[in-house]
């Protein structure tokens, strides 16, 4: 199989990029989760599954194995990373392509779709949409009632537990899908800076909330989601509502819903793929 591994740089970052598969294939951008994660657990997950495209896995701005950048809250914004996005569909030759999103990553999969009309659709993952949501959820996790303010809530769940703890809780439905998990990550030896997190929460991540900005598109879109996962479900509902787009929801599966029900999430995820209309 073809594949091509590189940086390539987007103004202000220089993005670690794999490009897999026919160059004629349709094409289609990965975006991660975070803010700060890497494409490596996704590949690993997924890339059976888009053997029929041109598949496209880079690490964002100052994450995974991108180079670093300054903890300067300029440097990380949705906007940052939406053009990001399209300088490198540009320096790859891509007019048109198709996105997949994976909870922080569907985000930014959402604004590039609003925004660049060479999108042929979307495929959002567990997507992460209303961050004041997302920090209620973390609350309960910790044993709290949540109260008006995310940043309050945020803080108020960290006192009580670490981040990955509290996230596991919401993540994974059970030990045995966060082992395995956790498996794949250590073996990938990726080890991103914590910069983009910490800058995206100094630009007041925790207060946004994208649902306001989610119309119905001319362009496919489908949400695959795992109903255990707790970061994204069921207010995943509310997306593809608003969206007008079809909701395959994974039984018994959290966050990474390939791990933990492949059966399953292989059938819904094919169908979102054919929702796209681009395959051959």
């Amino acid at each position: 199989m073809r594949e091509e591994i590189g940086y390539i740089p987007v103004g202000e970052a220089e993005l670690y990029v794999e490009d897999v598969g026919d160059p004629h294939a349709p094409a289609l951008l990965v975006l991660h989760g975070g803010p700060g994660g890497n494409a490596y657990a996704l590949r690993e997950g997924l890339g059976e599954y888009l053997e029929g495209f041109r598949a496209i896995y880079f690490d964002q701005r100052g994450s995974g194995r991108s180079l670093e950048l300054p903890e300067d809250p300029r440097l990380f914004t949705i906007d940052a990373l939406v053009e990001d996005t399209l300088l490198l569909a540009e320096a790859l030759g891509l007019e048109r392509f198709a996105l997949l999103g994976h909870g922080f990553g569907a985000l930014v999969a959402l604004e590039v779709l609003r925004r660049y009309p060479g999108v042929e659709g979307a495929i959002l993952l567990g997507p992460w949409v209303s961050f004041p949501w997302l920090a209620q959820r973390l609350a309960e996790a910790a044993g709290l009632t949540p109260e008006g303010d995310p940043e309050a809530n945020l803080r108020a769940a960290l006192e009580r537990a670490e981040p990955k703890a509290l996230f596991d809780r919401l993540m994974f439905p059970s030990p045995r899908g966060r082992l395995e998990y956790e498996w794949v990550v250590e073996g990938s030896g990726v080890v991103g800076p914590d910069a983009p997190a910490r800058a995206f929460l100094r630009n007041g991540l925790w207060r946004l909330d994208y649902t306001p900005y989610l119309t119905p598109s001319r362009r496919p879109v489908a949400i695959v989601v795992g109903e255990k996962d707790g970061t994204s479900y069921p207010y995943a509902e509310e997306v593809a509502e608003r969206l007008k787009a079809p909701i395959h929801v994974v039984p018994e599966a959290g966050h990474f819903p390939w791990i933990d029900q492949p059966e399953a999430f292989g059938q819904a995820f094919l169908e979102a793929l054919a929702a796209l209309r681009v395959l051959h």
